[in-house]
């Protein structure tokens, strides 16, 4: 098949829609179930190389968790903690395959923003990541193969609309891309770049030692920002994301933003929100929603009487700031990636106060020796990769 027609473009006066092949040839995909949108093969496009990328790099299993065309988490397989489990509301103890850890991870670094997401997966969708992905408000999935038992778990999902589609793993695409503009064409050559150890080779501070598991999240932050709309900058730690700053005019915007959702994640797992006794029956999003604000400063809107008895089956003691602030401050061993340089040092101070302790950035700023020095001020192992990672 070389053209598939959807129902409409990115809204839905934007018709006719559809997708297709320029050469003749057939599309390296079969939609499985459901009907997917514009924008949601936009995602499934882009979270699939990411996953392939990320595949390719670091040989482990790998997911991503898309929306509107740019990652809001992205991991590999790394096993769960029993913390993990419950911040990620793994509700069973069954065991959990590589490939399900890694989506579990993308979906975990930040739930709000993947509520309705489009997931990815480097490698075939199994059953543990099917019985996760059942229960989350989800709009559908790439992945090179599903297992036939998966296959059936999910196209029970949103009444059977559930969008499945399946890649042909072995697809290129051309070397020359194509993008029309206000009836304008513009042309490139498609970003074959690799993002590997070497990239992160060159340290450029007085810290250069750095351990594995800090280059493995060097690398996990690159990719991640190759197909992340810029500007971007990315927090993670232990082989995920855990805080994407998209599409932001400013770099510093950029970092805070980042640094914020990377501070929620970890804000999660405090031991006041860990033990949070939410009423019977409430659902995942619910529950998502109600985190949210009780760690934010507006927790009076779940707390305060007459609201609280909807979230949660006992009143909990508010999250103070000086509470948060003392838990954030115990954050450590977080790598932050941006995918051009950093203009000034401002973005290393915000970085600092999220535990960062690794950075992997492109350099070639007038003010490379001010963000150096604020490196060296806090013991930070930077990178420069020489690589601008920009993608609109």
């Amino acid at each position: 098949m070389n053209e598939l027609e959807l129902k409409y473009g990115m809204n839905p006066n934007q018709k006719p829609s559809r997708i297709f092949m320029r050469d003749g040839s057939d599309l390296p995909l079969t939609v499985l179930n459901g009907k997917p949108g514009f924008i949601n093969f936009l995602d499934a496009l882009n979270s699939w190389q990411l996953v392939c990328d990320l595949k390719e790099a670091t040989g482990m299993p790998s997911a991503a968790s898309f929306k509107h065309v740019s990652p809001a988490g992205a991991a590999v397989g790394t096993p769960l903690s029993d913390v993990d489990r419950q911040i990620y509301f793994v509700e069973d103890e069954c065991e959990l395959s590589p490939i399900a850890c890694a989506y579990i991870r993308a979906r975990g670094a930040d739930r709000m923003s993947s509520f309705g997401d489009w997931a990815a997966l480097s490698d075939e969708c199994d059953v543990a990541t099917a019985q996760y992905l059942k229960h989350e408000v989800s709009d559908g999935i790439i992945a090179p193969s599903y297992a036939p038992e998966a296959l059936e778990i999910l196209r029970t999902k949103k009444r059977g609309t559930f969008n499945i589609v399946q890649i042909d793993p072995t697809y290129k695409p051309a070397a020359i891309e194509t993008k029309d503009v206000f009836g304008i064409t513009f042309e490139q050559g498609h970003n074959f770049y690799k993002v590997d150890r070497e990239l992160v080779s060159n340290f450029v501070t007085k810290r250069t030692q750095v351990p594995e598991e800090a280059l493995i999240d060097m690398i996990i932050s690159l990719i991640t920002l190759k197909y992340t709309q810029s500007n971007s900058v990315c927090y993670v730690k232990d082989g995920q994301a855990i805080g994407v700053g998209a599409g932001q005019q400013s770099r510093i915007h950029c970092t805070r933003l980042a640094g914020t959702k990377a501070d929620t994640w970890y804000l999660r797992q405090h031991p006041k929100v860990l033990g949070l006794k939410f009423a019977e029956g409430i659902k995942r999003p619910n529950r998502d929603n109600a985190i949210d604000v009780y760690i934010s400063d507006e927790h009076d809107d779940v707390l305060r009487e007459g609201e609280w008895q909807k979230w949660f089956a006992e009143r909990p003691e508010a999250l103070t700031r000086e509470e948060k602030a003392e838990w954030i401050a115990t954050q450590t061993g977080v790598t932050v990636g941006s995918d051009a340089f950093f203009p000034f040092s401002d973005n290393v101070d915000r970085a600092h106060k999220s535990g960062v302790e690794y950075i992997a950035e492109p350099g070639g700023s007038v003010r490379d020796g001010d963000v150096i020095e604020a490196a060296d001020k806090y013991g930070i192992a930077m990178c420069f990769t020489g690589m601008r990672l920009f993608h609109h």
